[in-house]
């Protein structure tokens, strides 16, 4: 016969083990997420000529390299070539015909450095790690970032190849002003890596946008705007009109996101709403705009997402290079 007592005490046992079971049931997922793979070494970079960068990246962190000195070998592949019309030597000029860089890169422990209408110096990349680690500052500009450089040893040379001079002198006939998008917007190569001790760093370098007027600077060398690295979080770089991610702090907000337990690619998503947005607010055609982010967190998870169709990205991981079409806004 049940009495009042023995059922209380039944009652008490029951719950008792109801909690024991819970809390191995706890347990046993911290074990699960504990057992999660984490792809690493890993890296991403913009655009198609991503792909030869990623090479020059996994050299390094297939050997067990330094995020940080991946992201630098792998960036000064487009920089060093003169077909590429958009990113360092070889680039197009802005409308006064003089090439100018901008360049920033940042470590697993927040040290930044960074360069911002650079002339002369093939290597931006190179000066704005010099920055980081021989200055008390973070971010020089002009004559003064291209002093800087020459102090410290990089060579003095004439950026302007003849295919991008001739380009040059017949958008002076008309000086009409107006970046087609994914081809002048195609503007940068932004990459982040994570290394084989899971740590992540990025870099992201430029000649800026076409025919620009002199002094333009637009994402890539601000840290938060261009690139951002949170090594407990992820890491994210942006390419596309810089302007429209300088206005939402594009890559620091697509780590924000991943904080708050998003996925790189709804990260980037959410970023390229918020671009979206804006763009409304001010009556611009979003057309006429083109903004891409890539992102990735610690797990070695990865994700992109732009305004309009036309924006690639590239991987390489244990599985190899690839390059990945992004997922798009308009459509």
């Amino acid at each position: 016969m049940t009495t009042r007592r023995n059922f209380i005490k039944t009652s008490a046992f029951a719950s008792a083990a109801l909690l024991v079971n819970k809390a191995t049931a706890n347990e046993e997922s911290m074990h699960t997420d504990a057992k999660v793979v984490i792809v690493k070494p890993i890296v991403l970079s913009t655009w198609n000529f991503g792909l030869n960068a990623n090479v020059a990246a996994w050299e390094v962190l297939s050997k067990n390299g330094r995020a940080l000195d991946a992201v630098e070998a792998g960036v000064k592949i487009p920089e060093a070539d003169p077909t590429e019309r958009s990113v360092g030597f070889g680039g197009r000029p802005d409308r006064d015909g003089r090439v100018t860089l901008d360049a920033c890169i940042m470590d697993e422990n927040a040290n930044i450095g960074s360069v911002a209408c650079l002339e002369h110096i093939k290597h931006p990349i190179s000066v704005a790690r010099a920055v980081m680690e021989k200055t008390p500052h973070v971010m020089l500009v002009g004559d003064g970032a291209l002093q800087f450089a020459l102090s410290q040893g990089f060579k003095k040379e004439n950026l302007l190849v003849e295919e991008s001079e001739k380009e040059w002198k017949e958008w002076l006939k008309n000086s009409n002003y107006k970046p087609i998008v994914n081809i002048e917007n195609h503007d940068t190569i932004g990459m982040i890596a994570l290394d084989a001790d899971g740590n992540l760093s990025g870099a992201c370098t430029t000649s800026g946008m076409a025919f620009k007027m002199h002094g333009r600077v637009g994402d890539s060398p601000i840290i938060g705007a261009g690139l951002y690295v949170d090594n407990e979080i992820g890491a994210a770089t942006a390419t596309g009109h810089g302007e429209e991610v300088i206005r939402i702090a594009g890559c620091h907000l697509v780590v924000e996101f991943m904080r708050q337990g998003k996925s790189p690619e709804d990260a980037c998503k959410e970023a390229v709403s918020r671009v979206v947005k804006l763009t409304a607010n001010r009556k611009k055609n979003l057309k006429d705009i083109q903004v891409g982010f890539i992102a990735l967190n610690k797990k070695g998870e990865y994700g992109s997402y732009c305004v309009q169709s036309g924006f690639n990205y590239a991987v390489y991981d244990a599985k190899g290079n690839n390059l990945i079409n992004a997922d798009y806004h308009l459509k």
